[in-house]
């Protein structure tokens, strides 16, 4: 599925949050959105959610507007994320929170699909453990788990590897990885990690103050803006 914004907005009071953007990703691609916190980044996440609506501009799925409600709702049936800022219940059981994001998705064969994802993201040693009782690695397993319980066809990853230990960094990214090889996922990666970003991303966006101001592949930013990696030029745009 494709991904298209054209001219979004989105004000908060006196505050212009995310300032007349316009970008697309192509189905299959890996797009990172970086930016330093406080751009605008997690806002456009949830526009393309359609948790937040968009003061001005549109959100194209597969070229269909996600203003329209009925439209909406069967597109977000495909479509799933990840944020450090939407945590999952935490009284309920690691296998209770999948049974919930399951059903809620109307996933065929979910007690399958719930064993297939328990055992690819090793969380069979702690599914009868509450979830507000887990480690964040832990969590963080368990909430890759839920944004994979519907094979969405979209994925949004806001900080997915955020205060997780290298070894469990690099095992989520990995699986990452495989996951979007295998289903030709369309993936936007809202990320503070370069070495995560320049791992995964075909392509990537900067921003800024709510506006993208400037775009490419790794390479091609990094050779751009004269330095030696992708950490390097991330800092020389956003302190210009």
């Amino acid at each position: 599925m494709t991904i298209e914004i054209k001219n979004l907005n989105k004000q908060y009071n006196n505050i212009l949050a995310v300032k007349n953007i316009n970008f697309k990703i192509n189905k299959g691609s890996i797009v990172g959105l970086l930016g330093p916190n406080g751009c605008g980044k997690t806002t456009t996440i949830g526009m393309i959610l359609g948790l937040i609506k968009p003061t001005s501009g549109s959100v194209y799925v597969n070229g269909q507007n996600i203003e329209n409600e009925s439209i909406r709702t069967k597109i977000l049936e495909k479509v799933n994320f990840i944020s450090p800022y939407v945590e999952l219940p935490k009284k309920l059981t690691v296998e209770e929170n999948l049974k919930v994001y399951g059903r809620m998705y109307s996933v065929s064969n979910l007690k399958e699909k719930i064993s297939d994802l328990m055992n690819e993201l090793n969380l069979y040693d702690f599914k009868k453990r509450k979830t507000g009782e887990l480690s964040s690695g832990q969590k963080n397993r368990v909430s890759l788990a839920k944004a994979l319980i519907n094979d969405p066809e979209i994925l949004l990853l806001d900080e997915p590897t955020a205060s997780l230990d290298p070894d469990v960094g690099d095992y989520i990214r990995t699986y990452i990885e495989s996951f979007a090889s295998k289903k030709g996922t369309t993936i936007l990666l809202a990320s503070h990690n370069m070495n995560e970003v320049e791992r995964l991303c075909n392509e990537v966006m900067m921003m800024k103050n709510g506006k993208i101001i400037d775009q490419g592949t790794c390479e091609s930013l990094i050779n751009k803006h004269g330095r030696k990696n992708l950490e390097e030029t991330f800092l020389k745009i956003v302190r210009e």
